[in-house]
């Protein structure tokens, strides 16, 4: 008798609470009813799953024009005018590809190879674009990396960490940009030829390589390290991941010295060379721009991994110029920070013209690039930055060119302009 009577009174068939608990009851079809309650809930839960979705699509939906991407490279990077230039096109199109979708024709992802030697700016320009584009972003170096299977890190490690970047929200990594450093170093050990033995670091990770970067959906292990049976995974789709690589390629420009010298002296030569074909009259710069894929491959990469990589960029090594630019021009110029840490400490920094040429001179010399700059300033400053803090007399710091030198030390001034004293010992 009770359970009839319980049986007629309707209640929410998701909370299962009865009409006499709820403030209202919305009656469906067959007897299916929800309470106010659950409707609110399940108001809440859309609403965050609508702001999930336009937070994920927020990166793709307005995306910049090639043009509005260079232009934010340049407060960013100095130089590198065509690289910059060929980045923004090819970023463009790369997010162009994931917002559009088209019917019959399907966009094939164009992943970039950066060829540049050490400190040019090849790190900072992928940085930059995936600040440009506010997307996830994350470094690997391809050297750490081996085959599944063997010591080292897997090809999963470099998609947890974009995971770890986009703050654990896999469809926002999904659609992030993974830059792979020194990739120049997993070239194939025995040239043209397959090694006899095992070869887990070098062609091995171009091989474990080639399926993420093309785009598959990769099983990645949540706390990292190396995957087991009954091992819960995560699942990303790659398939829309920008994948930059970069390398510096040492030596790459005798393999395209020597095919031009090859292909201008080919067959019976009524004609001299002609002069852009003698290698003798090309700088490096020159050179690596005429980088084809089939050098690539003379190189070491394999051709299946060269073929993913559609979009070369070379990018120049920096001259002395460049470099003292560097040191003031960008947004966060090296100049710049050291101006904003001596300031909390209530001390005007100034650099002479003549310090950054002497800064950017040994840069130059040492061949170290941009990368050596902030070892440079660091060395130079070490000592005054010391100082500092202890002596409150001290307003006001020059660092001139026989500080750069370590000749003498710097010019300190107190609020009244009268010349400090320094004792250079100190700083030797």
């Amino acid at each position: 008798m009770v359970k009839r009577f319980r049986s007629s009174i309707p209640y929410c068939s998701f909370c299962k609470r009865s009409q006499d608990e709820v403030e209202r009851l919305i009656a469906g079809p067959d007897r299916v009813f929800i309470c106010d309650d659950c409707v609110y809930l399940c108001k809440e839960i859309l609403e965050k799953e609508q702001e999930e979705e336009q937070k994920q699509r927020r990166s793709t939906s307005r995306f910049p024009a090639p043009h509005d991407i260079y232009t934010r490279l340049n407060e960013w990077v100095v130089g590198q005018e065509r690289a910059k230039k060929v980045l923004a096109v090819a970023v463009y199109n790369h997010y162009k590809r994931i917002g559009i979708r088209t019917g019959d024709i399907e966009l094939q992802k164009s992943n970039i190879l950066l060829v540049g030697p050490t400190g040019c700016g090849k790190t900072l320009l992928a940085q930059t674009l995936a600040r440009i584009l506010d997307v996830p972003f994350c470094i690997a170096d391809a050297t750490s990396l081996t085959e599944a299977g063997y010591v080292g890190e897997d090809v999963e490690t470099i998609l947890l960490r974009l995971i770890q970047a986009a703050d654990n929200n896999i469809p926002l990594a999904e659609k992030g940009i993974i830059y792979l450093d020194e990739i120049d170093k997993s070239n194939r050990k025995s040239g043209d030829n397959p090694s006899i033995t095992r070869d887990v670091s070098g062609e091995g990770v171009q091989q474990a390589l080639l399926k993420i970067i093309e785009g598959t959906v990769a099983n990645v292990p949540p706390q990292g390290g190396r995957k087991h049976p009954h091992q819960e995974f995560m699942q990303i789709n790659t398939s829309n991941i920008l994948f930059i690589c970069g390398g510096s390629f040492d030596d790459v420009d005798k393999i395209i010295s020597n095919r031009i010298e090859v292909k201008g002296q080919f067959g019976f030569q009524k004609k001299p060379v002609p002069l852009a074909l003698r290698r003798s009259d090309l700088s490096k710069a020159e050179l690596l721009r005429q980088l084809t894929p089939d050098d690539l491959i003379e190189y070491g990469l394999i051709p299946e991994f060269v073929g993913r990589l559609p979009v070369i960029v070379t990018v120049d090594a920096l001259d002395k110029s460049a470099l003292k630019r560097i040191l003031t021009e960008p947004k966060n110029a090296l100049v710049k920070q050291y101006h904003r840490l001596f300031k909390l400490d209530g001390v005007e920094l100034v650099f002479t013209s003549e310090s950054l040429d002497v800064a950017a001179e040994i840069a130059y010399r040492q061949s170290i690039g941009a990368r050596g700059l902030r070892a440079i300033i660091e060395d130079t400053l070490l000592d005054v930055m010391y100082e500092i803090p202890s002596r409150q007399e001290i307003k006001k710091c020059v660092i001139t060119e026989s500080t750069i030198s370590h000749l003498a030390g710097p010019e300190l001034y107190d609020e009244y302009g009268r010349l400090l004293s320094w004792d250079v010992t100190k700083a030797a």
